[in-house]
């Protein structure tokens, strides 16, 4: 394995928190949200850090594959994160859905490129038998 780097942040306090990264880029209070997932629009919450995270990677996961299968344009493509915090009997648990929109290629294509990003996206791979993470494409009508 070749590590190729390696990045740091810390919380302070828990869910009623701070978190800082090492470099100082990220520095926000957290916060609980309410039942609609809204906070105060001043702090954020690890579900909403953890969405930001894996659709970006995912993204760059698409990029890639999109590179291998010989699509060179993926156009003003999206991919956008929606985490759900749940709660049974067993405790806590997240779940992911990743609404992907690749404006330039058809359905078949679009299927392949999201199963194979899913296939080599680390923060797939991370979670990949822990959550439920539910693929979809976005097209356009």
């Amino acid at each position: 394995m070749k590590t190729i780097f390696k990045t740091k942040a810390a919380n302070k306090g828990g869910r009623s928190g701070h978190v800082t990264s090492e470099d100082g880029t990220l520095d926000f209070a957290i916060k609980m949200p309410d039942s609609e997932g809204k906070t105060d629009g001043k702090s954020t919450n690890p579900e909403q850090l953890f969405a930001a995270a894996y659709s970006t990677c995912f993204a760059g996961a698409l990029q890639v594959v999109a590179k291998e299968q010989n699509v060179d344009d993926l156009g003003d493509f999206s991919v956008t994160a929606i985490v759900a915090f749940n709660k049974d009997k067993d405790g806590f648990f997240i779940g992911v859905t990743l609404d992907c929109y690749l404006p330039t290629v058809n359905t078949e294509t679009g299927e392949e490129l999201v199963n194979a990003a899913h296939e080599i996206c680390p923060y797939s791979k991370a979670t990949r038998d822990n959550i439920t993470v539910r693929l979809n494409l976005l097209v356009d009508v």
